[in-house]
C-alpha cells in the first residue's frame, strides 16, 4: 500500500514529508484492537455523502445518517456493536425523540435497520470489509486440542461476535453495501439478494438504487479545498446533488451572470442610442 517501511532512512536531499512521516496505520495504538483515530479523508468523504443524501421519496425530517457511531444490532448483545464508515437511514426520525441528536443508532430500538452502508478501504481493514477474514481466524482453540509443549486447552466459551460483513449481510440484511478505496479509487457496490450479497457491475463507476430514487457514484471535484475523486449522491437525471455551500456559490454565480448581462443590454442600448443622435441620459432618466 505504501512505497516505503517505516522509520525511513534519511536522505540527502531528505524526501517529501508524505514519503518520510508515519500515518496512523505505521504506529501503535493505545487500544491494540483499533489502529488510531481515522486519517483527513475518513473524516471529509462522510461529510459529502451526508451532505448529499436526500433521498426523494422521504422528507428530510425522515432521513439519517451517521459517520463513524456506534451501530448496535443484537437485542440479546447489547455491547456488540458495529462501526461503519458512513451509513444512511430511510424512515426514521432525523433527530432522536424528534428532539435530540442520537449518541448511537440502536437498531432493535429503531425499529429500522440501514438501508445503505459505506466503507472506505484502510490498511488492516479491507478484509475485514470485504468479509475476506477465513472463519479458521475467527474459531477458538477447540476443547482437549494442545499446544507446542503439550498442553491440554479447555473449551473456549467466550462467544465472539460475528464478522462486520456477516453484521451487514446475515443480521441486518443492508439493501446495500458499498465498499471505496482511495488508494485505488476503484467503488465495489453489493446488493443484497436472496440471503446473500451479490457484487453489481459498474460500468462507469456509478450505481442507480431505485427504491431511494437516488445513485452512487465517483465524482471529480474539489470538496473542502481538495480536488479529488469522490464518492458522492446524483439525482434521477444524473446530475450530483449539491451540498448548501454549492447552491448558494451557484445562486452567486448565477446573480453575477444575470448582472453582468443586464450591464451589457444596458450599454448596448445606450450605444445605439448615441448612434441614433439621442441623448443616453435624456432617454434614460425621461
Amino acid at each position: 500500500m505504501f512505497p516505503f517501511k517505516y522509520p525511513v532512512p534519511q536522505t540527502d536531499p531528505p524526501r517529501s514529508p508524505r514519503e518520510t512521516l508515519p500515518t496512523m496505520y505505521d504506529l501503535p495504538s493505545e487500544d491494540p484492537e483499533e489502529p488510531g483515530l481515522p486519517d483527513e479523508f475518513h473524516d471529509l468523504q462522510p461529510q459529502l455523502l451526508s451532505l448529499t443524501f436526500r433521498p426523494r421519496n422521504y422528507p428530510a425530517s425522515e432521513i439519517f445518517s451517521g459517520t463513524d457511531m456506534n451501530l448496535y444490532y443484537d437485542v440479546h448483545h447489547t455491547l456488540w456493536h458495529k462501526q461503519p464508515d458512513w451509513f444512511g437511514v430511510v424512515g426514521v426520525p432525523r433527530l432522536y425523540d424528534r428532539s435530540e441528536l442520537r449518541m448511537s443508532y440502536v437498531t432493535w430500538q429503531e425499529g429500522v435497520n440501514p438501508f445503505v452502508i459505506v466503507e472506505l478501504l484502510s490498511p488492516g481493514t479491507e478484509k475485514e470489509d470485504l468479509g475476506e477474514n477465513t472463519d479458521e481466524e475467527k474459531l477458538p482453540p477447540q476443547s482437549g486440542s494442545t499446544t507446542d509443549n503439550g498442553q491440554v486447552l479447555e473449551a473456549e466459551t467466550k462467544e465472539e461476535p460475528p464478522r462486520k460483513w456477516d453484521v451487514y449481510e446475515q443480521i441486518l440484511r443492508v439493501p446495500i453495501y458499498a465498499v471505496f478505496s482511495r488508494y485505488t479509487n476503484k467503488l465495489r457496490v453489493f446488493e443484497w439478494k436472496g440471503g446473500h450479497y451479490q457484487e453489481l457491475e459498474l460500468p462507469d463507476s456509478r450505481v442507480w438504487i431505485a427504491d431511494l430514487s437516488l445513485g452512487l457514484g465517483l465524482w471529480q471535484g474539489e470538496f473542502q479545498g481538495i480536488d479529488r475523486l469522490w464518492l458522492r449522491w446524483y439525482d434521477v437525471d444524473g446530475n450530483w446533488i449539491l451540498t448548501e455551500a454549492e447552491q448558494q456559490r451557484q445562486r452567486a454565480e448565477s446573480a453575477e451572470s444575470r448582472a453582468q448581462q443586464a450591464e451589457a443590454q444596458l450599454q448596448s442600448l445606450i450605444r445605439r442610442l448615441r448612434e441614433s443622435g439621442i441623448d443616453p441620459d435624456q432617454f434614460l432618466n425621461g
